[in-house]
């Protein structure tokens, strides 16, 4: 752990605001990410984040953190993405809102042209994730928008590193393959 997110903690601890505005500032983004290309629903990526820092925030005061302050939260965003998707699972109802990709940043600088490669090239992506077996899709997202090592992944989904280090492989050669063949 960073003597960075160590001092952090014990800012939280003590009840700087301050400090939990610094935690989601940092963390925001990949948490988004994370969320949104579980989900595959920008606006249910963000009610997730939002709900984990809330809680978060709710336990500053007495929050203990025995690894690291990002994984810790990856992990808190990834479960409570995985229990909406059993939920949506359960409900077996599919709308159109479900279905949403995360909008891309807004990047006024490019110009329209650019925006439309990112957009279609965010597109492809997505749906070579979204074809991902999920526990591919999980390790894959874990370690590269959550930054989880394969050891903290292998304890959250309850298997051996040789078997997350295995579905981060075979992930990846799955998503070269789809978008080779775009």
């Amino acid at each position: 752990m960073k003597w960075e997110e160590r001092l952090l903690v014990w800012r939280l601890n003590r009840g700087d605001a301050t400090a939990l505005s610094e935690v989601y500032e940092r963390c925001r983004d990949d948490l988004l990410r994370l969320a949104g290309s579980m989900l595959h629903d920008g606006s249910a990526a963000e009610d997730i984040v939002q709900d984990v820092f809330v809680a978060f925030a709710g336990a500053a005061r007495t929050f203990r953190l025995t690894g690291r302050l990002k994984g810790y939260l990856a992990t808190c965003v990834a479960n409570a993405a995985r229990n909406r998707l059993k939920a949506a699972m359960r409900r077996r109802t599919t709308d159109l809102e479900e279905v949403a990709n995360l909008p891309s940043p807004d990047d006024s600088a490019a110009g329209p042209e650019r925006w439309m490669v990112l957009s279609e090239q965010f597109e492809c992506v997505s749906g070579a994730m979204a074809d991902l077996p999920a526990e591919q899709r999980e390790v894959i997202t874990l370690h590269v928008y959550g930054d989880m090592t394969f050891r903290e992944i292998a304890e959250w989904q309850q298997a051996s590193i040789k078997t997350v280090q295995s579905r981060y492989r075979y992930g990846l050669d799955k998503l070269r393959s789809a978008l080779n063949e775009n």
